[in-house]
């Protein structure tokens, strides 16, 4: 009795003690999530197709500002300040002056060294008279012209010393703060200003040894400041040093840019590009190419829309791009975006945003009116059609 309510208690749950296990291995069967019957869906990735393009290789520095010409005006003499000519800020012309010192105790040795200079040319005068009626001998006449060009030689050494007294711009230019007031003793390699020529500039920046076939004089350079951002600044390589750094095994360039406005100035950290000749190259975004070690790898798409790591060589890195020296070939279909999803032998499809960018970038077809239906769209009452109607639609 007990055995047939169990029978019938499994009739009614759908059951069959018979089938066991049967029902579950159908289910199963079926390709549930978990199940192999679904296979591997293709990963979605963005792909290009390698093409020859026009490439600069640029080098990148860190440059610094100077002068065409620089220097700190200093006395050669310890005297007093007695007058100064210019203000923190003025720009010169050569020649003119800056600051005057005290010029008493040279005036008055001037004023006596002249009254010697002036007595002995008289005596001179004399005495070449007397010799040419033979009343002196000639080497009494000798010894005056010996100390009348002495009297002038001291003259001329007074007069150097005075203007020594007044300290003279060397070179046009721009001058820097004033440090000296009248009445301050100054004494040699005592700064008074600083003078710079800026209408044109320097800017200095290593160049590695690998690098130096592209710096030739007269190649372009431009440079940006933190100070001007947006601002790019254009100049020509004047010089390579002659001399490399043994450590850093670099050599020194010089890049010459005009500077009228004097935005640019001395000790300025300027960021340098070189750029160097045009040529054909393969170019790659850089986020194509995988870095394991110190090798590199694409994805090259298969025509089974399979990929295959391929080893690359990099030749050279720009402005986001990567230039492909070997490993590649024209025509070959790589994957940009969604390397870090793959394995060798996997599966791709073209990414939906990317299809989307294809089609808006790409002409819309003459036989398709920009404002046609879409060909799937049910047709509607406005266009004379009829709907029909399925049996599955309406409940039946």
């Amino acid at each position: 009795m007990f055995a047939a309510a169990l029978t019938s208690a499994l009739a009614a749950c759908g059951g069959d003690p018979a089938a066991g296990n049967g029902g579950n291995a159908g289910a199963k069967a079926g390709g549930g999530p978990g199940g192999q019957g679904g296979g591997d869906r293709p990963t979605a990735v963005t792909t290009l197709r390698l093409r020859p393009e026009r490439f600069a290789e640029r080098y990148s520095a860190i440059g610094t500002v100077k002068a065409r010409e620089s220097v700190t005006v200093t006395a050669k003499v310890s005297e007093i300040v007695q007058q100064v000519h210019f203000d923190s800020g003025d720009t010169v012309a050569a020649g003119a002056p800056l600051v005057t010192l005290s010029q008493r105790q040279q005036e008055a040795a001037l004023a006596e060294a002249q009254a010697a200079a002036d007595e002995a040319e008289r005596l001179f005068r004399r005495q070449r008279e007397l010799a040419e009626q033979q009343l002196i001998a000639r080497a009494q006449l000798d010894n005056q012209r010996a100390a009348r060009d002495a009297a002038n030689a001291r003259v001329a050494q007074i007069r150097a010393q005075l203007s020594d007294r007044v300290i003279r711009a060397p070179f046009a230019g721009v001058l820097g703060l004033r440090q000296v007031s009248p009445g301050a003793l100054v004494t040699p390699g005592t700064a008074i200003a600083t003078l710079d020529a800026l209408e044109r500039v320097y800017v200095d920046f290593p160049l590695p040894e690998s690098q130096l076939g592209r710096a030739a004089a007269g190649a372009r350079v431009t440079g940006t400041v933190a100070g001007y951002p947006g601002r790019t600044f254009a100049g020509l390589v004047s010089i390579v040093d002659t001399r490399l750094d043994p450590v850093a095994r670099a050599a020194l360039v010089r890049a010459d840019f005009p500077n009228v406005d004097r935005v640019l100035r001395p000790g300025m950290l300027v960021n340098v590009e070189l750029a160097g000749s045009e040529r054909e190259a393969l170019l790659v975004p850089e986020i194509a190419v995988v870095q394991v070690g110190r090798e590199s790898f694409l994805y090259r798409v298969k025509d089974d829309d399979s990929v295959e790591q391929v080893p690359v060589t990099i030749a050279a890195r720009s402005e986001g791009r990567a230039e492909i020296a070997s490993g590649a070939s024209i025509g070959d279909r790589i994957v940009v975006e969604g390397t870090g999803k793959l394995r060798p032998g996997a599966k791709i499809s073209e990414s939906a945003a990317k299809i989307a960018a294809d089609a808006a970038s790409s002409p819309a077809s003459p036989a398709m009116p920009a404002n046609a239906p879409p060909t799937n769209a049910p047709p509607t009452a406005a266009s004379g059609g009829s709907t029909a109607t399925s049996p599955a639609a309406t409940g039946r």
